[in-house]
């Protein structure tokens, strides 16, 4: 009888909170749970960053632990994987859910040998090595996040696309004043690496040759390829109209003050960023290309090849010429669409029945 209402003792793995989107995904799932049907707790490599002191406010347990290692030399991986696999017996998980990015499958081993139950959520499009297939191979259940996703697994049954849920009642436009401003601001937050495909946009400002676009690039701009960026816009002699305004972890006031959300990445698995400001009743563009063509399945008008500068800059150029009164329409269809299709409380539900499922 005792066992019956024994909480179910879930542990989430995440590398850190500093550098992706899915911390968030991360952070709101972890305080949606059910507290009276789930003892949640977090496992990360280190406490940097300041969205970590957002973590560290929801009250959970957060263990600083390293929950990987290389899989070579195979022949002593059971005994590097040990201080991990004795974690999860010293205090009895139940589950792990991986929120790791990567192939890595030492995570899986430790886990099964500590005798929990492991979940990951695929984030991103790669695949296609020997290593997801083991960790695929070894996993208990597997977390799709869009409908391409799922064929990477042909022969698993313990999977299901589970979209990811985003907060309506905080990105809401209503919390925030209207845009007033005379310019045309376009908006892109992005974690500033090759593949978001940053370039093609700034080459689609250039190609609109009109002063009075502007747009604002928020993400670290200290990386490498941010450096580059910089460098090119100052070479195109934008800098009057691109500004790179770093890392913010709340963009929900940029976004309100915007007029227009463009994601021209190359590869995605479901980019959050998009859906925030979707949500905040923006019009967006978006590449075409998994992830980002799955959270606009409803608005195929507002996708674009990936890579093509002269197509994107026409659909900018559509934007500016549409009134203020056609975006704010268009804005507020995407908003709904939000709402219905990547709902929070879905997110929720949709997990709490998956991990009850496991373990009973």
């Amino acid at each position: 009888m005792e066992n019956q209402f024994k909480k179910i003792k879930i542990l989430f793995t995440i590398p850190n909170f500093d550098t992706a989107g899915s911390g968030k995904v991360l952070y709101d799932l972890a305080k949606g749970l059910n507290k009276n049907l789930f003892e949640v707790h977090i496992a990360c490599s280190h406490s940097n960053g300041a969205f970590f002191k957002d973590v560290e406010m929801l009250g959970l347990t957060i263990h600083i632990i390293e929950v990987t290692c290389k899989p070579r030399p195979y022949f002593s991986i059971l005994r590097r994987i040990k201080p991990f696999k004795n974690f999860i017996q010293k205090n009895k998980f139940d589950i792990v859910h991986s929120w790791h990015w990567s192939s890595d499958w030492t995570e899986i081993l430790a886990t099964r040998l500590g005798g929990a139950k492991f979940v990951y959520t695929k984030k991103a499009m790669t695949w296609g090595n020997i290593h997801w297939k083991i960790k695929s191979y070894l996993s208990n259940f597997i977390i799709t996040i869009n409908e391409e996703m799922r064929n990477y697994f042909p022969y698993k049954k313990g999977q299901k696309l589970i979209p990811l849920g985003l907060d309506t009642n905080y990105y809401n436009p209503e919390l925030f004043d209207k845009n007033k401003n005379i310019a045309f601001r376009i908006i892109t937050v992005a974690n500033l690496v090759p593949v978001k495909g940053v370039e093609v946009l700034i080459e689609a400002i250039k190609e609109l040759n009109n002063n009075t676009i502007c747009l604002e690039i928020i993400g670290d701009d200290k990386t490498q390829y941010a450096l580059t960026l910089k460098k090119y816009v100052n070479d195109l002699n934008l800098q009057n109209q691109i500004s790179f305004l770093g890392k913010y972890n709340d963009v929900r006031s940029f976004l309100a003050q915007s007029d227009l959300y463009v994601i021209p990445s190359l590869k995605e698995g479901m980019p959050m960023a998009l859906v925030e400001a979707m949500s905040m009743a923006k019009p967006v563009l978006g590449s075409n290309i998994s992830g980002v063509n799955y959270v606009l399945k409803g608005f195929h008008e507002l996708l674009f090849e990936a890579k093509n500068v002269k197509e994107l800059s026409e659909k900018i150029d559509i934007m500016y010429n549409m009134s203020k009164y056609e975006r704010e329409e268009l804005g507020g269809k995407l908003r709904t669409y939000c709402m219905n299709h990547f709902s929070y409380d879905k997110f929720i539900v949709e997990h709490e029945i998956l991990y009850k499922k496991l373990v009973n």
